[in-house]
């Protein structure tokens, strides 16, 4: 049967509009690319993009497989037609031709990783086989040390068939940026340390002091309130449970206050009615993800240090809101208050003692979310204490 006219037309009507979306995709990457201007603002950008990438790859140290997807990108930056990165043991990596050469590379590249000092090795490898006298060049070899501190930790062999001075510098100084990287990387991991190394502090504030007071507050019900001692054993097992588990830097706004309640149920059956508390919390904020044990180590600071000594009653208010990005959590009482000069050296890090669990959670909270989140705490002799802390509601990379 033949073609109607109508689905003749149809046929043309969507082709056409296909090649004019492939031209105008084609016009608008090209629109872009002259964007970035001259030859030379072109040839920056390409640098800086493949040094980017290659910067991602090696984010988890000296590592084959961070290597491996590096010098792709960084045999592009050298315009080399080889390019291998060592540690101080073998080849991690080698992109590029010249495969016949990567057994000798580590003899090659022996006094390199012994001084430290770049070198050049001409004619590094000759046309010793069939294979090669029918298909590959004599190269030279330029190899630079990565250094960590004082140390060679491993190089960067670029190779190809004339080594001028123009690949020996630019070799050396990628050379250092990976060297940048790896530094980065062990900053990253010593931050991470300090973190954990804080975690630790905190749960050693908590053991001594807050332990022993429990102990002695459930077995004073032991023989006058034998349930009652049988539910805060219970709730004590809860809380230390909690405070010295071993997993995991993050917890949930949620758990953290879970954590509280068990905290504060225990310090209630040795102050009685002397400790009050009210909540407010919004449940739009209870899966926020916050820095573990960064709440209760405040609640704790208000009930040693605002509301036991004072005398009478005390009470604590606990709110969590909804605040745009940010979740935002107060803790306030009404206790003895503190000096705002004493506060200041504390969370300075010049006052040891009282208070450091404020100090701690303080430096945490910077630490994860920048200087611009540490705590906000007003107080003044006499008038109690408010504390604030803000933090993000959406956490990339970070699992309680």
């Amino acid at each position: 049967m033949p073609e109607s006219p109508l689905f003749t037309a149809a046929a043309i009507a969507v082709i056409v509009l296909a090649i004019a979306v492939v031209v105008g995709v084609g016009l608008k990457v090209m629109r872009s690319f002259r964007d970035l201007g001259t030859d030379a603002e072109r040839a920056t950008y390409n640098t800086l993009h493949a040094a980017s990438r290659a910067g991602q790859h090696l984010r988890g140290g000296l590592q084959p497989a961070g290597a491996a997807k590096a010098s792709k990108q960084l045999r592009v930056l050298l315009g080399c037609d080889a390019l291998a990165i060592t540690d101080t043991d073998s080849v991690l990596a080698w992109d590029g031709t010249a495969e016949e050469l990567r057994p000798s590379l580590m003899r090659l590249a022996a006094e390199v990783l012994t001084t430290g000092r770049t070198a050049v090795v001409p004619h590094a490898g000759h046309r010793t086989t069939a294979k090669a006298e029918h298909g590959n060049h004599d190269f030279s070899a330029v190899i630079a040390p990565i250094r960590s501190g004082s140390k060679v930790v491993g190089s960067v062999a670029a190779l190809a068939p004339a080594a001028g001075a123009g690949l020996v510098r630019a070799t050396s100084e990628v050379a250092d940026w990976i060297a940048a990287q790896l530094e980065l990387t062990e900053l990253e991991a010593s931050r991470t340390l300090l973190m954990e190394a804080e975690v630790r502090a905190l749960r050693a504030q908590i053991s001594p002091h807050f332990i022993y007071n429990s102990l002695n507050a459930i077995a004073s019900f032991i023989n006058t309130d034998p349930a009652r001692a049988r539910e805060l054993v219970v709730e004590f097992a809860d809380f230390t449970r909690y405070s010295f588990r071993r997993h995991g830097d993050f917890t949930t706004l949620a758990e953290e206050l879970r954590c509280i309640d068990r905290y504060l149920l225990l310090e209630r059956a040795r102050f009685g009615e002397r400790v009050q508390v009210s909540l407010r919390i919004a449940p739009e904020v209870l899966s926020t993800v916050i820095p573990f044990l960064s709440l209760q180590p405040l609640v704790e600071n208000a009930v040693r240090h605002g509301l036991e000594a004072k005398e009478g009653p005390g009470h604590i208010t606990i709110c969590a809101n909804d605040s745009g990005a940010f979740a935002e959590v107060t803790i306030e009482d009404d206790g003895v208050g503190m000096d705002p000069e004493h506060l200041r050296s504390v969370l300075a890090g010049h006052t040891d003692g009282i208070h450091v669990g404020l100090r701690n959670v303080d430096a945490r909270l910077r630490q994860v979310y920048g200087d611009e989140h540490g705590l906000v705490i007003d107080t003044a002799p006499g008038e109690g204490t408010l504390i604030t802390m803000r933090v993000p509601k959406s956490q990339p990379g970070h699992d309680a």
